[in-house]
């Protein structure tokens, strides 16, 4: 009985958001013609790092705040893990050779996706996600040990790019003008500044949502 409430409940809030979507009027703002015209106010040439680090960065400032809380919630939660007696891969060397070649390429991607933001697809979010999918494939090939606690300095690396992003976006208003309303001649370089932070800290906080997790050798960074 317990069951069925709740597939009623969940079909019935189903429709609701289905119905609320379909009442949807147009858009009252031409959002793509209104970024194109502010684009070279922006600091930036690609429009969608103009979007996400400029025009709306209260959004990737909240969501790279809630990414480290989904974080700080599995270290409270106090998971423990036992270490492996032996490593599954030592018996086959593949492996580990293959993570020794592709991590520091995905190193590399992930700076070349960083700088690429700024006037094509790529960005911190991107390049984050490359770096923390080398830590899991080091990890995974026996070379890196999952996390137990994270030290002082990983946990600075885990909290600096959201410290960055905070401190960069309180300088214009001490200097008088408005919250993340960056000077135009500095612009670029304070959003490479901020993509860079970001790019290391979603790397490490994505990487220890899994190096948290998982069954392994753990230590203190």
């Amino acid at each position: 009985m317990k069951q069925l409430v709740v597939v009623l409940a969940m079909a019935a809030f189903t429709a609701i958001l289905v119905g609320a979507m379909l009442e949807l009027g147009p858009a009252p703002v031409a959002l793509p013609a209104s970024v194109a015209a502010n684009l070279e106010a922006s600091g930036v040439r690609h429009p969608v790092t103009a979007v996400l680090l400029n025009f709306r960065g209260y959004d990737t400032l909240l969501e790279v705040a809630v990414l480290l809380l989904a974080l700080l919630g599995v270290l409270a939660a106090g998971v423990s893990k036992q270490p492996r007696e032996a490593d599954a891969c030592a018996a086959d060397p593949v492996l580990p050779w293959l993570s020794r070649v592709a991590a520091p390429a995905m190193v590399m991607v992930a700076v070349y996706l960083l700088w690429a933001g700024a006037f094509r697809p790529g960005g911190a979010f991107q390049a984050g996600a490359v770096l923390a999918a080398a830590a899991v494939l080091l990890h995974l090939a026996g070379l890196l040990p999952g996390w137990v606690q994270p030290g002082r300095w990983l946990r600075w690396g885990l909290a600096g790019g959201l410290l960055l992003f905070i401190a960069v976006s309180l300088g214009p208003l001490l200097a008088g003008d408005a919250l993340l309303q960056y000077p135009l001649a500095w612009a670029g370089l304070l959003i490479l500044l901020i993509e860079a932070g970001l790019t290391v800290s979603l790397g490490l906080i994505l990487a220890g949502l899994f190096l948290l997790l998982t069954d392994g050798e753990g230590g203190r960074a």
